[in-house]
């Protein structure tokens, strides 16, 4: 038998701290014994010189007194009562919103075929279980049980399990999953213990702090950690091409296992889909720590409310097949433009077609949003949506003309937009 000797030193007497109710009422009883005092020693010293003149006016100068310490007994309450200040322990917040919220937190297990390829881009953190099994988080966003996730927790999966954070183990299936946006709908087939709000994600501000549930490893089931939200509005590009907009960055610590976990306030709505870390740069060796991002839950919302009321997600359609122009092919094929969309096929029928665009188009510009080193194709044509009709800028040869397209709908994939 071990036996071990405490070698905790003896704690220091704690010293009393006082509240910030007790000390303004420490001030408010000195300010008012200030008053008294100056009032008796005036009466005092007035009776030294010149004594009152008669009972009267000694009560009428008590009352006087009387009505000072009241002032100053009640006038500062009455404005801390105006300031409206909230005093907020954050540890007591965190541990309301965790007890609240933590029950709709699961952990998803996903069986891929062994040939599962690569498990995501640089900072995507889903952690691979053996060579065909791997594990993300989720969150309980319906009363019917559909839980919001990344889309490359399930990417290429063909079957899903469902773990509570009481253990039991659920089945589940695949409603819609996007690439782009890297969210994704699950169904689980039983109870549902708890259900998280979606909250606004556009009220959030830098310096608030935020709380990130989920499965680090894929071994630490519900593990908590708190953070601030660093900055709004990030973009970060992704090995499809695309720039993911918008993005909630934030120093709560996140690792792999972490991926579709919700992002929390302090009010217990989830305001964020954790998605990525960043740990260095391609074009840097210096590493990095506490860079880790959200998708808002705005989008999230959007996303997956007509995955759940569809069944899937529309993306706009084009109808092309093409090829990004890049500085080194417009000198090498001598273009006109270093930046834009070349068209190389046209699929017949589609809105391009009908809208009169070639192959060997370059496109330029889709509605409002350019093709250029700082916004991808998919960016432009994503910002708008199936049905909407917009303006497409375009070179063919030497001249420059717009076309108006109606975008078609469809489930995106990298090639065939």
């Amino acid at each position: 038998m071990n036996s071990y000797a405490d070698t905790t030193p003896p704690r220091r007497p704690r010293k009393s701290r006082r509240s910030c109710g007790e000390i303004i009422l420490l001030a408010i009883a000195a300010l008012a014994f200030s008053f008294l005092g100056a009032g008796v020693f005036a009466l005092i010293q007035g009776g030294l010189d010149e004594p009152p003149a008669n009972s009267g006016e000694i009560e009428s100068l008590r009352n006087e007194i009387r009505a000072l310490q009241t002032q100053a007994a009640s006038a500062p309450l009455r404005a801390l009562t105006k300031e409206t200040i909230r005093e907020v322990s954050v540890d007591s917040e965190v541990t309301r919103v965790v007890e609240s919220v933590g029950p709709a937190v699961v952990t998803i297990t996903a069986e891929k075929p062994i040939d599962a390829g690569s498990y995501g881009y640089w900072g995507f953190f889903m952690r691979p279980q053996g060579s065909s099994t791997s594990m993300g988080s989720g969150v309980i966003i319906h009363p019917d049980g559909y839980v919001l996730t990344n889309n490359h927790v399930v990417d290429g999966a063909s079957s899903f399990t469902i773990e509570l954070a009481t253990g039991e183990t659920i089945p589940a299936e695949l409603i819609s999953s996007d690439q782009f946006s890297d969210l994704a709908v699950l169904k689980m087939n039983g109870a549902v213990p708890a259900v998280a709000e979606l909250g606004d994600s556009d009220s959030l501000k830098s310096g608030e702090t935020v709380i990130a549930i989920g499965s680090p490893l894929g071994s630490f089931k519900n593990t908590v950690t708190t953070g601030v939200v660093s900055a709004t509005g990030r973009f970060l590009p992704t090995d499809d091409g695309y720039y993911m907009e918008n993005l909630i960055q934030t120093d709560a610590a996140i690792n792999q296992g972490n991926s579709g976990g919700p992002l929390m306030n302090l009010d217990g709505k989830v305001i964020g889909i954790n998605v990525m870390i960043v740990r260095g740069s391609s074009s840097s060796s210096a590493g990095a720590e506490g860079l880790g991002f959200a998708i808002p839950s705005n989008t999230a919302k959007l996303i997956a409310d007509q995955m759940i009321a569809n069944g899937d997600f529309q993306r706009p359609y084009l109808g092309i097949q093409w090829q990004d122009l890049t500085p080194r092919l417009a000198y090498r094929f001598d273009l006109p433009v270093s930046y834009g969309t070349y068209v190389y096929e046209v699929i017949a029928g589609g809105p391009a077609d009908q809208a009169g665009i070639r192959a060997g188009d370059i496109l330029t510009k889709i509605g409002s949003r350019s093709i250029d080193a700082d916004g991808s194709f998919y960016n432009a044509l994503f910002a708008y949506g199936p049905g909407e009709r917009v303006g497409v800028e375009l070179i063919r040869g030497s001249e420059r003309m717009t076309v108006d397209v109606t975008l078609g709908g469809g489930a995106a994939s990298s090639t065939g937009l």
